[in-house]
């Protein structure tokens, strides 16, 4: 009898072991599908919000390229408006940018000249200094040729002089 109770007692409790495990496996089951759920969920949401974003960015798009287009529109009115104002205006704005520009050409050309004009001057400068040394320099080697035939004269007369001692 002490065998049997034993018995009983140990398939009782292999029952409640099982029983256990399938509650566990039943909770982790479930635990599962609740994070599967959840992340979905997740996924769902964040896929609402990017294609609200998108949403708000269309709209934006749009309502910039409008304001763009209002904005070109105004641009052209304004300028009609200001050739009521002064129906020259268009002409004289063209003839003053020419003018300025003219004047940026002229500046540039008075520069370049002015240092064009300095760099001639310092050439002269140059040029003139060489043609000193050179008509220095001619003066001395028409000096000196002039003294070696001096000298040349000399020695010609002192060797006739020692070869015809008589005349």
């Amino acid at each position: 009898m002490r065998l049997a109770g034993y018995n009983k007692r140990k398939a009782c409790m292999l029952q409640q072991k099982q029983a256990s495990k399938m509650a566990t496996s039943v909770l982790v089951d479930r635990n599962v599908q609740e994070e599967n759920r959840a992340v979905e969920l997740f996924r769902a949401k964040e896929e609402e919000i990017e294609k609200k974003k998108m949403q708000v960015r269309e709209k934006l798009k749009f309502q910039l390229d409008r304001a763009e287009e209002k904005t070109r529109r105004l641009s052209q009115v304004w300028e009609e408006v200001e050739v009521f104002k002064d129906p020259m205006r268009k002409e004289l704005a063209i003839v003053r940018k020419k003018v300025d520009k003219a004047n940026h050409e002229l500046k540039s050309l008075r520069k370049s000249c002015l240092k064009k004009e300095k760099e001639y001057r310092e050439a002269m400068e140059v040029l003139q200094n060489k043609n000193k040394e050179k008509k220095e320099l001619t003066i001395t080697l028409v000096e000196l040729v002039k003294k070696s035939e001096e000298a040349r004269l000399k020695k010609l007369d002192d060797l006739s002089k020692i070869i015809d001692p008589s005349g």
